[in-house]
């Protein structure tokens, strides 16, 4: 019987590899719209766009440095005793290979990422030596560079030298939830007090103010609720000045079969109806003036599957409405279901204008979203 020699993965074959595992951490994009989606690249590339902080988006060539890990996280299909085909680039394959993208025009930044190899710091060192490349090879535009739990303040320090943007993903509300998920990692050491430093030296007046800086939640793997979320989030905005808060739903059959929200009573559709309700929200928080304890939600601490948040406010509060378009404030009529910005902002410039609104089609087409304005206003 011949002997079968398997031989190692060149850079090509370890970056389809990569490319492809990353796609299990979304903190640098999430569509809102179509301009927002991720989408494959001829060469079977993941490129992801994402918005710049002056306005604006770029696209980004997405990977992970390594998808070896010594981390047990038992969502995480890339976990330390999983059976997964496992490569790792080094800094300079990365480097280059980027760098052919970017010269060639189909990418103008880089998300990077990585399992944890050995351990934190020694991971961090591989990420910034690729980044500490790239930028010496004159490179100037965006990189959103991972931050890995339990790296310390000197790993961190350097990386925010070199990055545009950076997270680490909080992962769950709690430590009591958290501890569900594995046990190689400390929440509050690892977690919040690495997220606490970043928040300090980002935020402004900081040594590093102006870094982007995000963090995700994986939805539904461990036993928390929407409640407890938004509370985080809040927090993560309100008290740490974080730039977004990003979710993913998990999906069963891609971590261990022994989570906590393998139990739950929420089908894996219904986990991404909650991620998307919690983008709602976020919305609601970050840009129409919601506050934590003002979403709407169950008995259980949850947010509707069947309604949008916005929607569940609004029916909850009749003696709210009806809001005047002609003389109502920009935070009011934010209050009311079916009108978004850029609706409102045409409602502000025809009243500046003198012009009287008289109905739904006098601020343009009436679509479905717009219709739903009718029953809660007035002119």
């Amino acid at each position: 019987m011949p002997l079968l020699v398997r031989k190692s993965p060149d850079t090509s074959e370890k970056l389809r590899i990569l490319s492809q595992d990353s796609r299990y951490d979304l903190a640098c994009a999430c569509g809102t719209s179509t301009d927002e989606h991720r989408r494959r690249s001829a060469d079977n590339r993941w490129i992801y766009p994402v918005t710049l902080p002056g306005g604006g988006f770029t696209y980004l060539f997405k990977t992970l440095l390594s998808n070896t890990c010594v981390n047990d996280c038992a969502y995480c299909p890339l976990r330390s005793g999983s059976d997964v085909d496992r490569c790792t680039l080094k800094p300079e394959e990365l480097a280059g290979t980027f760098l052919s993208y970017y010269r060639a025009r189909k990418v103008s930044g880089l998300f990077l990422s990585s399992g944890v190899i050995a351990n934190p710091d020694a991971t961090m060192e591989r990420i910034n030596r690729a980044a500490q490349i790239l930028r010496r090879s004159q490179f100037r535009g965006y990189m959103h560079l991972k931050i890995i739990p339990g790296a310390s303040e000197a790993a961190i320090r350097h990386t925010l030298s070199l990055a545009s943007a950076v997270s680490l993903n909080i992962e769950t509300a709690g430590e009591a939830n958290f501890r569900a998920l594995g046990k190689a990692k400390n929440y509050e050491r690892d977690i919040i007090r690495p997220i606490e430093l970043i928040s300090r030296l980002t935020r402004r007046g900081g040594e590093y103010a102006g870094i982007k800086h995000t963090t995700q939640f994986v939805i539904g793997a461990s036993r928390e609720t929407d409640k407890d979320i938004i509370s985080y989030s809040w927090k993560l905005y309100k008290e740490l000045g974080l730039s977004r808060v990003y979710f993913s739903a998990y999906q069963r059959g891609l971590g261990s079969a022994d989570l906590p929200g393998e139990n739950s009573n929420f089908t894996n559709s219904q986990l991404l109806i909650r991620e998307h309700r919690l983008y709602q929200v976020d919305w609601l928080i970050r840009k129409y003036g919601f506050r934590a304890d003002e979403i709407p939600l169950d008995t259980n601490g949850n947010l509707s599957l069947e309604s949008d948040p916005k929607e569940m406010w609004a029916k909850a509060h009749p003696e709210f409405f009806p809001v005047n378009l002609n003389n109502a404030g920009e935070n009011d009529l934010l209050r009311v279901p079916g009108l978004g910005q850029v609706v409102i902002s045409r409602i502000l410039m025809l009243r500046e204008d003198g012009t009287k609104i008289c109905s739904l089609e006098d601020l343009g087409r009436v679509n479905k979203t717009l219709r739903k304005a009718q029953e809660y206003i007035t002119y």
